[in-house]
């Protein structure tokens, strides 16, 4: 079979029989990458179609005489991870687990072999370490399970030779760029190689019905290396977030077809794995100093979980031509909105001015129901006032500068109360119907203006 030089983009998979600067499908620059590979055999697709439908096999049928399949989920042992994949592994389900190097996703696929292992059998794949390696590490974790088996190979045909010898209920592979089918003319970690072995190993999750966790890198930018096919492919993609120089990583769902993608996982770092979090809230307040100005307390809600955070601003007089806006935890486009706001609709001078924003605890928020809180932590730091210590902040702030309804106002009133806080400024259409718990204040306002205003009398 002759061979061909192609190039493919690594991003998307575009395929171009010529090296372009820019990806026409995805835009991207300098990702086509030169790859051999095979010429495809060439078959008559009339013929196959032909024949697919005078076997009768393959015929579609009508939705009422399909038989809904039975969703067996395995527990991993880990509440958390159990939370993020929507109850636990659903058989036949096909994982991939991305993340920066040294984040945690090996530990945390090891540390649920000892509880799932009690029950079944596992198979963990590594193309990056001994059998040795492995075990060396499963002892620093407390790995003991006799159902756990270790291969150290790369080779994707062996691979799933042992699978249908072993019969496994759960495999890991470790990971998938470095594995390899020898009838592709191209090295591993190419794209061709990423999405062949992504689909060989998808066919054998679903025919015998094993449960598979691939590991995935990361480039640089963050993604998942390797084509953006390869996430189409797997049922779960999840993300492990967090600084390798802080103690606690945050695991966050991107795709699920089993279950919802606003759930998150957190858990700590130690020297005998990972420790879970039942209450992020505590663990992100912890420490907080109540007397300084710029810190505001607001709550995101994570799926069905409201989560607690510290949202501190900095606000010092510029010493450059232009003042500078930074981030952290914080999209800056909605940074540089609320700004905005606030000097058309507040009458707030901040155009001479650096504005720093942080989330404590190396939390993402990405939802609108922090705009209040971090109004509040901007106008405070200017002021040099300290917000009162036992109050939260929950709203979105439109461009007029009025307060805009949130969601489950009530569960996060809850989650503030259960930590102690007492009052807390909302927008007051979202007031109607909700119960407040008893000691705690609600207060209802409109507008951005009229919390500035309330902050200044107390």
């Amino acid at each position: 079979m002759k061979s061909k030089t192609t190039y493919i983009c690594n991003e998307c998979g575009y395929q171009s029989p010529k090296w372009l600067g820019k990806c026409p499908s995805c835009g991207s620059w300098n990702t086509m990458e030169e790859t051999v590979v095979a010429a495809e055999k060439k078959t008559s697709a009339t013929k196959s179609l032909v024949r697919e439908s005078a076997s009768g096999a393959r015929m579609p049928k009508k939705i009422g005489e399909v038989k809904p399949g039975f969703e067996t989920r395995y527990k991993t042992g880990l509440k958390e991870l159990d939370r993020v994949l929507g109850g636990g592994i659903v058989k036949g389900e096909l994982i991939l687990v991305g993340g920066d190097p040294g984040i945690g996703k090996s530990t945390l696929l090891l540390q649920i072999c000892q509880k799932a292992g009690e029950e079944r059998k596992i198979l963990y794949v590594s193309g990056e370490e001994s059998e040795g390696q492995i075990k060396l590490r499963a002892e620093r974790l407390g790995v003991t399970t006799e159902n756990l088996y270790l291969i150290s190979e790369t080779d994707v045909e062996l691979i799933i030779e042992c699978i249908n010898d072993i019969k496994p209920e759960i495999v890991i592979i470790d990971s998938i760029q470095t594995m390899n089918r020898e009838d592709i003319a191209s090295a591993a970690g190419s794209v061709p190689q990423v999405r062949e072995a992504t689909n060989a190993f998808m066919r054998v999750a679903k025919s015998l019905g094993i449960a598979m966790f691939i590991v995935g890198h990361v480039t640089k930018e963050g993604a998942i290396a390797g084509p953006r096919v390869l996430e189409h492919i797997v049922d779960c993609v999840l993300y492990f977030e967090g600084d390798r120089q802080l103690a606690f990583r945050i695991l966050r769902a991107v795709k699920n077809r089993f279950g919802s993608t606003n759930e998150i996982g957190v858990f700590e770092m130690l020297d005998s794995g990972l420790r879970e979090v039942e209450n992020p809230s505590m663990m992100l307040l912890e420490g907080r100093n109540t007397d300084i100005s710029g810190s505001s307390i607001v709550c995101a809600m994570e799926g069905s979980r409201g989560v607690m955070a510290e949202i501190q601003a900095l606000v010092t007089p510029t010493g450059f031509g232009n003042p500078r806006r930074m981030t952290n935890g914080i999209d800056f486009n909605r940074m540089i909105l609320l700004i905005a706001v606030l000097e058309k609709r507040a009458r707030m001078n901040l155009s001479n001015s650096d504005v720093y924003l942080n989330v404590a605890g190396g939390l993402k928020i990405d939802e609108t129901a922090a705009d209040l809180g971090i109004c509040a932590a901007i106008a405070t730091s200017q002021s040099d006032t300290p917000l009162p210590p036992d109050m939260i902040f929950i709203g979105e702030v439109g461009l007029g500068g009025e307060l805009r309804g949130v969601s489950q106002l009530e569960k996060r009133i809850a989650e503030a109360a259960k930590l102690g806080f007492k009052s807390a400024i909302v927008p007051k259409q979202s007031l109607r119907g909700v119960k407040v718990p008893d000691g705690f204040a609600a207060y209802g306002i409109k507008t951005v203006s009229e919390m500035i205003n309330m902050l200044r009398r107390k």
